[in-house]
């Protein structure tokens, strides 16, 4: 126990979090137990190819442990709903359903929402390295995937939040591309 302590307090400090303020056990410990059922959405998407970010808007709604579902408002209608290995997508009338195993570069992405809003750090470390910014007040989660083949297409997500809440999403893609979600509690 004293060892877990002290190695938990020597990442943190490595990555400029004092450990006083804030662990990753006690962040994932909080949010677990107030797990977000349904959140506005505003999202950017910075592609290279464009001269401006392709935004969209919505709602997101979440099932503990393992249910998602994400339909934009604007710019056009669109339903993803991720539940336990299936994604299904709607758009224009036609529906597409995945398997998650089949289609790993999806997976990744999505694992690391689902993850953090259920609280499940063991399943997010399983696939990320995990580090820790700041305090409760304002926290940043950097997750990089470990296996090599899924950096070459996400470098890096950042999750960021305000004690329980997760606040905003940012995806930065292994091309330069990158998208930033914001979230926004809706009333239950």
């Amino acid at each position: 126990m004293i060892r877990r302590a002290l190695a938990l307090a020597a990442v943190l400090a490595v990555q400029g979090a004092p450990a006083a303020d804030l662990d990753i056990t006690t962040l994932f410990d909080t949010l677990a137990r107030n797990r977000p059922e349904r959140a506005a959405f505003t999202e950017k998407k910075f592609i290279a190819i464009l001269d401006k970010p392709v935004e969209s808007s919505g709602e997101l709604a979440f099932v503990p442990p393992d249910r998602l579902e994400k339909v934009t408002l604007k710019p056009r209608a669109e339903r993803v709903v991720v539940d336990k290995e299936s994604i299904s997508m709607e758009r224009g009338g036609k529906r597409q359903t995945l398997r998650l195993r089949e289609n790993p570069a999806i997976a990744v992405l999505i694992e690391s929402i689902r993850s953090t809003l259920a609280g499940d750090l063991a399943t997010l470390t399983r696939t990320y390295s995990v580090g820790l910014q700041g305090d409760m007040k304002a926290w940043r989660i950097v997750l990089r995937p470990l296996d090599p083949s899924l950096a070459t297409l996400a470098e890096r997500i950042e999750i960021g939040g305000v004690q329980a809440h997760v606040s905003t999403v940012e995806i930065f893609l292994a091309d330069g591309d990158r998208s930033v979600m914001t979230l926004s509690p809706l009333a239950r």
